[in-house]
């Protein structure tokens, strides 16, 4: 059988329980948003290529917090961000680009964006303070206006008619490192759209409208080059990359994320939104009768995966898998094993088994993270790399 790494909990709390030591670090002169001067220290390593070195101090973005309030769900919130992320490597590479949290497009600006265009007194109101103020009124909203109920038309007809498309906004700033500076080379912003709109009835009943993915994207996309168009107004965003990415929000009761269905790239200096480049990316949970009917294969190889471990083991209670597609091809999969164990030695066992069962069915182009667990929390990780030979497998003591 191959060969198998076992690291114990105790080694692994006596490793992290130290400051690690990464050597010397960089210092640099960081450009803010106000065109003045901070000094900030890059790391000297990198967890891995896949993800950016982080400038420190940390600087929390300026839409920390609000992600909470306007996506549906925890896995939402996470694949927002971390595919965010993984969008913006095909424009500002890891190894060049330095990242930070988003700086330039303030908190009270997102809110007011994500808001619904004014009509009628709101509008009159709102105006009307404008002018007392000296001001010109500007329509900031940018989900539809929500039109007062009429004789023709009730509360559910104009919300299906004008549903709220924005979710969320986020903003990611990428930095480029010259000598001893670190200038601004691009932001990624990204657009999460709702898939479905939650209101409520004249009655109090909660309904929802169901927003099809082109009527999603073409809202996206309109948004999109007003949020350009508004983006260069803004003090040390006038000529800089401006990637976007489109996001496609899940319902509230799903039990997967949802994903980037759409991106392009606003050259420096630019206000055109250019072409857009599809993605095709998409979440399935294992066992589902969405996954069966979407990739069959994959769906019975997962079925026999856990198929052997319930005729092995009697503690069995269910394997379940989460797996992320990428241009119609599983490229991770991330299993967890609810079991009820009665010593050390039946997790390590077990473990075994597992480990085999692992290297057995799912090819070595797959990710793989497979979490063993029980009542009094995890017990064994199993741990491989699309271009690992063997898995490195921990069991917690």
């Amino acid at each position: 059988m191959r060969k198998i790494y076992y690291l114990v909990l105790a080694s692994f709390l006596l490793l992290t329980a130290c400051a690690p030591n990464f050597g010397e670090q960089e210092e640099i002169v960081k450009e803010t948003e106000d065109d003045t001067t901070e000094k900030a220290i890059i790391p000297k390593y990198n967890i891995s290529d896949s993800y950016y070195k982080m400038i420190l101090p940390f600087q929390p973005g300026e839409a920390r917090g609000l992600v909470t309030k306007q996506l549906n769900t925890r896995l939402d919130i996470d694949e927002f961000e971390t595919g965010l992320m993984r969008l913006a490597q095909d424009t500002f590479s890891t190894d060049k680009y330095l990242y930070q949290e988003g700086q330039y497009i303030k908190s009270d600006v997102i809110k007011s964006w994500l808001s619904r265009k004014l009509t009628g007194k709101d509008l009159e109101a709102a105006k009307e303070k404008a002018k007392k103020e000296k001001k010109e009124y500007v329509e900031l909203g940018l989900n539809p206006a929500l039109p007062e109920p009429t004789e023709e038309a009730g509360l559910e007809e104009i919300n299906e008619e004008n549903p709220i498309y924005l979710a969320h906004m986020l903003e990611h700033n990428y930095l480029i490192q010259k000598e001893d500076t670190g200038e601004l080379g691009g932001i990624v912003l990204g657009l999460a759209m709702n898939s479905v709109h939650y209101y409520k009835q004249e009655n109090g009943y909660a309904r929802e409208y169901k927003i099809d993915r082109d009527e999603l994207l073409a809202k996206g996309k309109e948004i999109a080059q007003e949020v350009v168009n508004r983006a260069r107004s803004i003090q040390g965003l006038e000529d800089v990359p401006i990637v976007i990415g489109i996001y496609e929000q899940e319902e509230s009761k799903s039990i997967v994320p949802g994903s980037f269905v759409a991106k392009t790239v606003v050259k420096e200096g630019s206000r055109e939104v250019g072409k857009w480049t599809e993605i095709d990316e998409k979440y399935y949970f294992f066992p589902s009768a969405d996954a069966t009917s979407a990739h069959r294969d994959d769906a019975q190889m997962f079925s026999r995966f856990k198929d052997d471990i319930e005729e092995f083991f009697p503690n069995y209670t269910g394997v379940i898998g989460k797996a992320f597609y990428r241009n119609g091809e599983m490229s991770y999969l991330d299993i967890e094993i609810p079991m009820q164990f009665y010593g050390k030695a039946e997790v390590v066992g077990f473990t075994q088994f597992v480990t085999g069962k692992v290297m057995d069915y799912f090819p070595d182009y797959i990710s793989l993270e497979v979490n063993i667990m029980s009542t009094t929390g995890q017990e064994a990780l199993i741990l491989k790399e699309s271009d690992q030979e063997e898995p490195t497998v921990h069991i917690y003591k």
